[in-house]
């Protein structure tokens, strides 16, 4: 039993994505993103990526996610079947003034990449006290709605 997939026109793509230029820079990484609580949570696919291999930098409110995997094959090994995308893969997620990015977070576990980023207190629903200067209205005995008697 073969443990390999054969795929007749794998071979094609991969030709005519190196002769169009299709596929020469940076690879996009694959995320979702939710809203839990008091913060956003990011996720970030990086399957095979080291975490040596992971830059992280924010400027303004802006994330740059930079990764780089690598071929599993040595020097000197003969390729049998190379379907695994390698090399550099980036990511920019333009964030809102609500995000408080001097607390964020960053963890990479199992070949995903997690931000969290709590909601900063001022964008946070809060009470406003109502306050008045002005002295509560007299009702005066006997009056009515269209005057006085």
């Amino acid at each position: 039993m073969s443990l390999l997939r054969f795929d007749p026109f794998a071979g094609l793509e991969r030709l005519t994505q190196q002769t169009t230029g299709e596929r020469q820079g940076p690879r996009p990484i694959p995320m979702s993103a939710v809203r839990r609580d008091d913060q956003v949570v990011a996720y970030f696919d990086l399957p095979g990526v080291s975490p040596e291999d992971v830059d992280i930098t924010v400027e303004r409110n802006v994330v740059t996610i930079r990764a780089e995997r690598r071929p599993a094959h040595q020097e000197g090994d003969e390729v049998i079947v190379d379907e695994r995308p390698y090399g550099v893969f980036t990511r920019q997620v333009f964030l809102g003034d609500s995000l408080d990015l001097d607390k964020m977070t960053a963890d990479y576990a199992r070949g995903e990449l997690f931000l969290t980023i709590p909601v900063s207190e001022k964008a946070k629903p809060r009470r406003i006290e109502l306050h008045s200067d002005q002295e509560p209205q007299q009702v005066t005995a006997g009056a009515t709605e269209g005057g006085t008697r």
